[in-house]
């Protein structure tokens, strides 16, 4: 009840800011299914210093989340638990003065309903809302963060940006489905300076995670010590992070963790899209990708799009510091020392209109477990699942999904649906990653006609788990079985 309840409070707190703002004008933004925002209205050119300032443009974003996680069995390490914010964020983006700009992002989550303090580190999906280092060193629930500041020139080739940013390519994304989006420090550049090619470069040197007000490493765990019990979340303490991978044993070797990206995506072919992505963070680790999908037209509208995808991991290093696990625990491992490691994938999917469905599947080398503690997701839009990972070694993955527009239908004005079902045959032989589980996931999301910048949405996910997988050595793995509940809703102003 106190899920629902919080939800519909903070919907009509919502509905009553919309209405006192009105909503006349064409939204300056609008948000996609992912919560990617996408702006339609951008400031211009400006004749000189002052009218960079006059002319430039003010975002403003409400929103509300609010999550249930409810496991299949507790235990010490495993408690249901939620989490409900209230957030605001400003942005800022001038006008451009011969090619040249800025934008700035504040960002806050308030959380006037949350768990216990000392229960913190048992939240899950509602994690984000508030920084569980905060919160243990008694500095409350509540965050505040310029996640976004950064110079910009761009002129109608290219873009670069140097400062606080997001960034999105195929292992980096904002991931904006909660307060914070997960931004970036260093300097980004986007260009389409070739024929049909879209091509993005980056260097940055720190990340600030959603849960996270400040910026901190790229690729270390932090550790707790006796002056700091609970340094592991004061660093990269992504769901997806390598723990082996301390600051103290990168600082040991002299690296400095820095991101390097390079990717392309060209569509010289008629109804071929190719992306090619290179990611590294030097002395540790590095990753090439191929993705590749060609659109089929077929009688009555019909589009069949066949995927293939090919990553390459390469270990320069990192396997020797960290090992081959994630959790650090290599039993089972072919080589416990190594994180060379790559992934196979391949879809086909069918689109008419309203409605589209599709198969994937996935196949991790069995080798090591690949990294990406960035919040892009190596098994997304494949066969990836709402709170999932299913990148560790040797884990096979098949899915299927789809999603049907209500309100193109007719049926419901501003209503679609997204369903997912994914089997994911984890190695048994390895207790270092979860047993084998089934996952089914509805996203339900929502616009309003008459209400153009309001959003709201309700996304739920069953997992069904093995609970008697017997792993080397004896032991029995844990049972992966949960329900996650999520409601969520924006308003942009």
């Amino acid at each position: 009840m106190k899920f629902l309840r919080t939800g519909l409070i903070a919907s009509a707190m919502l509905l009553v800011s919309q209405a006192n703002a009105g909503d006349s004008a064409a939204p300056k933004r609008t948000l996609k299914a992912n919560s990617t925002e996408v702006f339609n209205v951008t400031p211009g050119s400006a004749e000189n210093f002052a009218e960079m300032f006059e002319k430039g443009e003010f975002y403003g974003r409400l929103r509300f989340n609010s999550f249930k996680h409810i496991w299949g069995t507790q235990t010490a390490k495993n408690q249901d638990n939620w989490a409900s914010a209230i957030g605001m964020s400003m942005l800022y983006k001038s006008a451009y003065l011969s090619g040249f700009g800025f934008t700035a992002g504040l960002y806050s989550s308030y959380n006037p309903w949350h768990m216990d303090a000392e229960d913190v580190g048992f939240a899950k999906a509602g994690k984000d809302v508030f920084s569980r280092y905060k919160v243990a060193n008694g500095d409350g629930f509540e965050m505040l963060s310029l996640a976004q500041a950064y110079l910009e020139y761009r002129n109608e080739a290219l873009s670069f940006k140097a400062g606080r940013q997001i960034v999105e390519s195929f292992l980096t994304a904002s991931n904006d489905t909660k307060m914070i989006p997960n931004t970036f420090e260093g300097a980004a550049l986007e260009s389409s300076f070739l024929p049909n090619t879209q091509f993005k470069a980056a260097f940055l040197t720190k990340e600030k995670l959603r849960d996270h007000e400040t910026f901190s490493h790229l690729l270390a765990y932090g550790e707790d010590t006796l002056s700091d019990p609970h340094g592991s979340w004061d660093e990269n303490d992504d769901g997806a992070m390598h723990k082996g991978l301390t600051l103290s044993k990168l600082r040991a070797a002299g690296i400095n963790d820095r991101l390097v990206i390079l990717e392309a995506t060209n569509t010289s072919i008629k109804d071929l899209t190719v992306m090619l992505n290179y990611t590294a963070v030097p002395d540790l680790i590095s990753s090439a990708t191929i993705d590749a999908a060609y659109a089929f037209s077929l009688p009555g509208g019909m589009t069949l799009t066949p995927g293939l995808r090919y990553m390459h991991q390469m270990d320069d290093g990192a396997g020797t510091i960290g090992g081959a696990n994630l959790a650090v625990n290599t039993v089972g491992y072919n080589d416990p020392s190594n994180l060379d490691g790559g992934l196979f994938g391949a879809k086909v999917e069918l689109a008419q209109g309203i409605w589209m469905a599709g198969i994937g599947y996935t196949k991790v080398f069995d080798e090591g477990d690949l990294i990406a503690p960035w919040r892009g997701f190596p098994t997304a839009g494949y066969t990836r699942m709402m709170g999932q990972y299913n990148w560790n070694a040797n884990t096979k993955t098949a899915a299927v999904y789809g999603g049907y527009d209500l309100g193109k239908a007719g049926l419901v004005e501003g209503l679609q649906t997204k369903v997912g079902y994914a089997i994911q045959n984890f190695d048994d032989a390895k207790p270092g990653v979860q047993a084998d589980s089934n996952a089914f996931t509805i996203d339900l999301i929502k616009s309003y006609k008459s209400i153009p910048n309001l959003y709201a949405k309700i996304r739920m996910g069953f997992v069904n788990g093995d609970d008697d997988t017997v792993t080397t050595g004896g032991g029995i793995k844990a049972d992966p079985s949960y329900t996650d509940l999520r409601f969520e809703v924006n308003y942009l102003f």
